[in-house]
């Protein structure tokens, strides 16, 4: 178990011109730890995971990687730390899974040009079979199921040899089956140190893998700690307007139902 603060975020606050999607955004995360980003659409935890890779620049506020401020980490030494998965395929790169699988090695790369190396290959072979996508590999990208590009999209990030695993929406377009397998795997990876936060959407399968809710509305955070502290009916209701039963199994797991 890792206990160590690997990221801090002090008083984010980002707009979209004049709509504010963070507000004051305050938290620290663990190393190792599994956190859950919920809330309604527009809640802002898309916005979140893009301030944190980089993507977006918070126009207030520090977020602090491994005691450093991320303003003065270079994208390639990011990279390196932080890995992302969006919710949507690029879907314009035809190319086929192992050359998408090998593109999260390019942080490796010396000088501008690149040639994969053996030990290149050999985390991607890996990578390809810790996802069971082996069989895919010389199909294009255009031409796999959501749920199978999805999978690419993990390999890609995992290739990079990420502390921190940033993915929205890790679920989307799987069967029950492979949300699970997905879920188990973010909480294997954790296991061995890496941290993950997802953006989620499904309460139940929230509480039933992550380690720490945080809990958005409106660009604020409403309530941040464990599924059974934050995952409550008055809160639930509060942020998503549903009233819902809680009910605590005997697992020590926590099952919502909406009424």
């Amino acid at each position: 178990m890792y206990y160590e603060t690997q990221i801090t975020i002090e008083k984010v606050t980002f707009s979209y011109d004049s709509v504010k999607a963070l507000r004051n955004i305050s938290f620290e995360v663990k190393k190792g730890e599994f956190i859950g980003l919920l809330g309604p659409n527009g809640s802002g935890k898309t916005t979140l995971l893009r301030c944190l890779s980089k993507v977006l620049k918070p126009k207030n506020g520090v977020i602090l990687i491994e005691g450093e401020n991320i303003r003065n980490i270079t994208l390639k030494k990011l990279a390196k730390i932080v890995a992302a998965v969006t919710s949507k395929s690029p879907d314009q790169f035809n190319l086929t899974v192992t050359d998408i699988v090998l593109m999260g090695r390019h942080p490796y790369s010396e000088g501008l040009k690149w040639w994969e190396t053996p030990e290149d290959l050999d985390v991607v072979t890996q990578t390809m079979k810790l996802l069971n996508i082996t069989g895919l590999s010389n199909r294009k990208l255009p031409e796999l199921s959501d749920g199978e590009k999805q999978r690419v999209l993990i390999a890609k990030a995992l290739t990079q040899e990420p502390k921190v695993l940033l993915i929205d929406e890790p679920t989307n377009h799987l069967d029950i089956k492979h949300q699970i397998k997905t879920l188990k795997l973010l909480r294997k990876l954790t296991s061995g140190g890496i941290t993950v936060i997802a953006a989620m959407h499904d309460l139940n399968l929230a509480a039933w893998y992550c380690d720490k809710i945080i809990l958005l509305n409106k660009g604020k955070i409403t309530a941040i700690g464990s599924p059974i502290e934050v995952l409550k009916p008055g809160i639930i209701e509060k942020v998503y307007g549903v009233k819902a039963i809680v009910k605590h199994e005997a697992t020590k797991r926590i099952v919502i139902i909406p009424l």
